[in-house]
């Protein structure tokens, strides 16, 4: 079980006499971060120690960067990356504001300050981990800390090394297959179910419309593959992401049909897995015309299956 505790500073962090302290941002937690955790856990196991970790509620780039909103979405809700953390062994979640204070630490004043306080035996980091307003880099954590530090080398593919920024950049272009090897999971959105114009139903694809309960970022417009969970059940569907252009519709819109499933579930929160994408948004002549399309979509959609 994963223990979260908000922290304003250092003195509300409370650990024991040990620690393993794994140190990042983690947004996603995807396949590169894992290692760290692996590496953190196999390190923790000599002396039985647990693994903590202190990380920011919002990216740091907020209080270092001019502001876009973009800087505000996360790759995953706050609970889906705890619930990760928690796979990846994690005991101790400290989470804190990245404020202008925060940021004027130097990395000596951020170690005698926040990582005293976290008692750590053993340090992890990443290969590109940064800490410290004068910017100081993995290889100088030996200059602030006498313990053992394990620096984790790049985990690459055959496209070259695993990254936020890679997931951000595959998400925003509809790759979500590629997301999915990435983060080793696929991609989940929350909504929440509410009214649409009840279109579908008249075509014979009737539609759950969802608004979006996250600051988290959606795919490009399109139709979708995806699971999605309802009632703590999953079933297989097909989304659409974007303006409905066969019945020149101006609203974006994000709706689900869900296959082999009736109920009316207004209101409910859901989440949709995002699995692959079958094409991008096109206008059709006809109604016919788009229902023959979705027939094919959802052939598709039913028969698609995870690749070993």
């Amino acid at each position: 079980m994963i223990t979260t505790i908000p922290i304003k500073n250092e003195k509300d962090i409370a650990v024991p006499d040990k620690t393993v302290l794994v140190l990042g941002y983690f947004d996603g937690v995807h396949k590169g971060h894992q290692k760290l955790f692996e590496v953190a856990t196999k390190a923790s196991m000599k002396d039985y120690l647990p693994v903590v970790v202190m990380t920011f509620t919002e990216s740091p780039k907020l209080a270092l960067q001019p502001y876009h909103p973009d800087l505000m979405l996360h790759i995953v809700n706050p609970q889906e990356r705890e619930q990760k953390l928690k796979w990846n062994g994690v005991e101790a979640l400290f989470l804190l504001d990245f404020s202008s204070k925060f940021a004027s630490l130097t990395a000596k004043e951020f170690f005698d300050t926040y990582i005293k306080a976290l008692k750590p035996t053993i340090i992890v980091a990443g290969f590109d981990y940064t800490f410290g307003s004068d910017n100081k880099t993995a290889d100088d954590l030996k200059d602030y800390f006498d313990g053992e530090i394990i620096i984790v080398p790049p985990v690459e593919d055959e496209k070259g090394k695993i990254s936020s920024t890679r997931i951000r950049q595959a998400i925003l272009e509809g790759n979500v297959k590629e997301v999915s090897h990435l983060l080793g999971n696929p991609l989940p959105s929350r909504g929440m179910v509410v009214h649409g114009n009840a279109r579908g139903r008249t075509i014979g694809y009737p539609t759950a419309n969802l608004v979006l309960k996250d600051r988290t970022y959606m795919p490009a417009d399109g139709v979708y593959v995806v699971d999605i969970e309802v009632q703590r059940q999953k079933y297989r569907g097909m989304a659409s992401v974007g303006k409905n252009v066969t019945f020149d519709g101006e609203e974006s819109r994000f709706e689900v049909n869900i296959f082999d499933f009736s109920d009316d579930i207004y209101g409910e929160t859901v989440t949709v897995y995002w699995l692959d994408r079958v094409r991008g948004m096109v206008k059709f002549e006809s109604v016919e015309e788009l229902v023959d399309q979705l027939e094919k979509d959802e052939e598709i959609a039913r028969s698609w299956k995870t690749e070993d």
